[in-house]
């Protein structure tokens, strides 16, 4: 039985009850803090860089598909599917789905799925793995909460126990391969857009520069756009439903965010597909959902209804 640490008093706790599981091992922390930092110094180089030289419209166009595929792969897959149950999945897009997701360097897929359900079961509570409010209110503390919300809980070794929040997904044997792969795969969401732009500009500079626009630079946007879901939209914004949390819906991120950004409908009713409900919220993540059950290969979708609607509006 894996043993876990209890987050106030220190002491350890064992079985399948606890949140935690243990600590993330040394090495494995390592690369947690190289793919926040580095990413991020790519972004920081990138106006230097990209002044008068540096970024072409294949880097654009790269950057842009990979942003997409991954962006997806996370809001629709990491998120809605697997952690919600918002719709079921053939066998092939959920394993796509599974690998998508990772290709954004989030974390494995059974890592994420805990760590989100966890979040919901204790939304802006004690147990929250990245709620803003759980410092205070004053401006120190919420300044505090802020950071711990969008980067701060991601630096910290402790892992949420898996066999409490995410067995199904234990159980899954198509979801373990892809969970072990994501060392691999995260080296393929960084080497393939450099190969496609060797290869479309036929040069080594083309190969270069689309590694760091459509690599490090597309990874650590994506890595703050997710983030700020924790952080912003629990902080700033509209709540038109009533939910038991400080859940909002913040427009400026609804397009880069693929509609996470209407967070308050989100947590009012969790395992809906669409997030986006009101005129004019657009909610790319759910219209992609919507295309996948065309094709037949997504199903039991859960839309929202204006009877459920009607019964969590603020």
């Amino acid at each position: 039985m894996s043993t876990a640490v209890d987050e106030e008093s220190g002491t350890p706790q064992r079985g399948p009850k606890s949140l935690l599981e243990g600590r993330r091992p040394i090495p494995a922390h390592f690369t947690v803090y190289l793919f926040v930092i580095l990413p991020f110094l790519a972004l920081l180089a990138a106006v230097p860089f990209a002044w008068g030289w540096g970024l072409s419209w294949v880097d654009v166009g790269l950057a842009v598909f990979f942003y997409v595929v991954t962006c997806l792969g996370t809001t629709v897959g990491y998120h809605r599917y697997f952690t919600h149950g918002s719709f079921k999945a053939k066998r092939p897009l959920r394993v796509a789905l599974a690998v998508a997701g990772s290709m954004a360097v989030q974390g494995p897929v059974r890592h994420w799925v805990a760590d989100h359900r966890r979040h919901h079961a204790f939304a802006d509570k004690e147990g929250d793995p990245h709620s803003p409010w759980l410092f205070g209110t004053s401006p120190v503390a919420l300044a505090r909460g802020f950071w711990h919300a969008h980067l701060g809980w991601i630096l910290d070794r402790s892992l949420t126990n898996q066999r409490r929040f995410a067995p199904d997904l234990i159980e899954d044997k198509d979801i373990r391969i892809v969970h072990r792969l994501f060392g691999p795969l995260t080296i393929v969401t960084l080497v393939l857009p450099a190969v496609l732009g060797g290869l479309i500009t036929w040069s080594w500079f083309g190969a270069l520069t689309a590694f760091f626009w459509a690599g490090l630079v597309r990874i650590t946007l994506l890595h703050h756009v997710t983030w700020s879901v924790n952080s912003v939209c629990h902080m700033i914004g509209e709540r038109p439903f009533a939910a038991r949390d400080k859940a909002t819906n913040f427009w400026p991120l609804a397009i880069l965010s693929m509609g996470e950004a209407w967070h308050n409908l989100h947590h009012a009713d969790p395992t809906q597909a669409r997030h986006g409900v009101r005129r004019g919220e657009i909610d790319i993540s759910a219209r992609t959902i919507w295309l996948f059950e065309r094709f037949g290969w997504a199903y039991d979708v859960r839309w929202p209804t204006e009877a459920r609607l009607a019964k969590i509006r603020a």
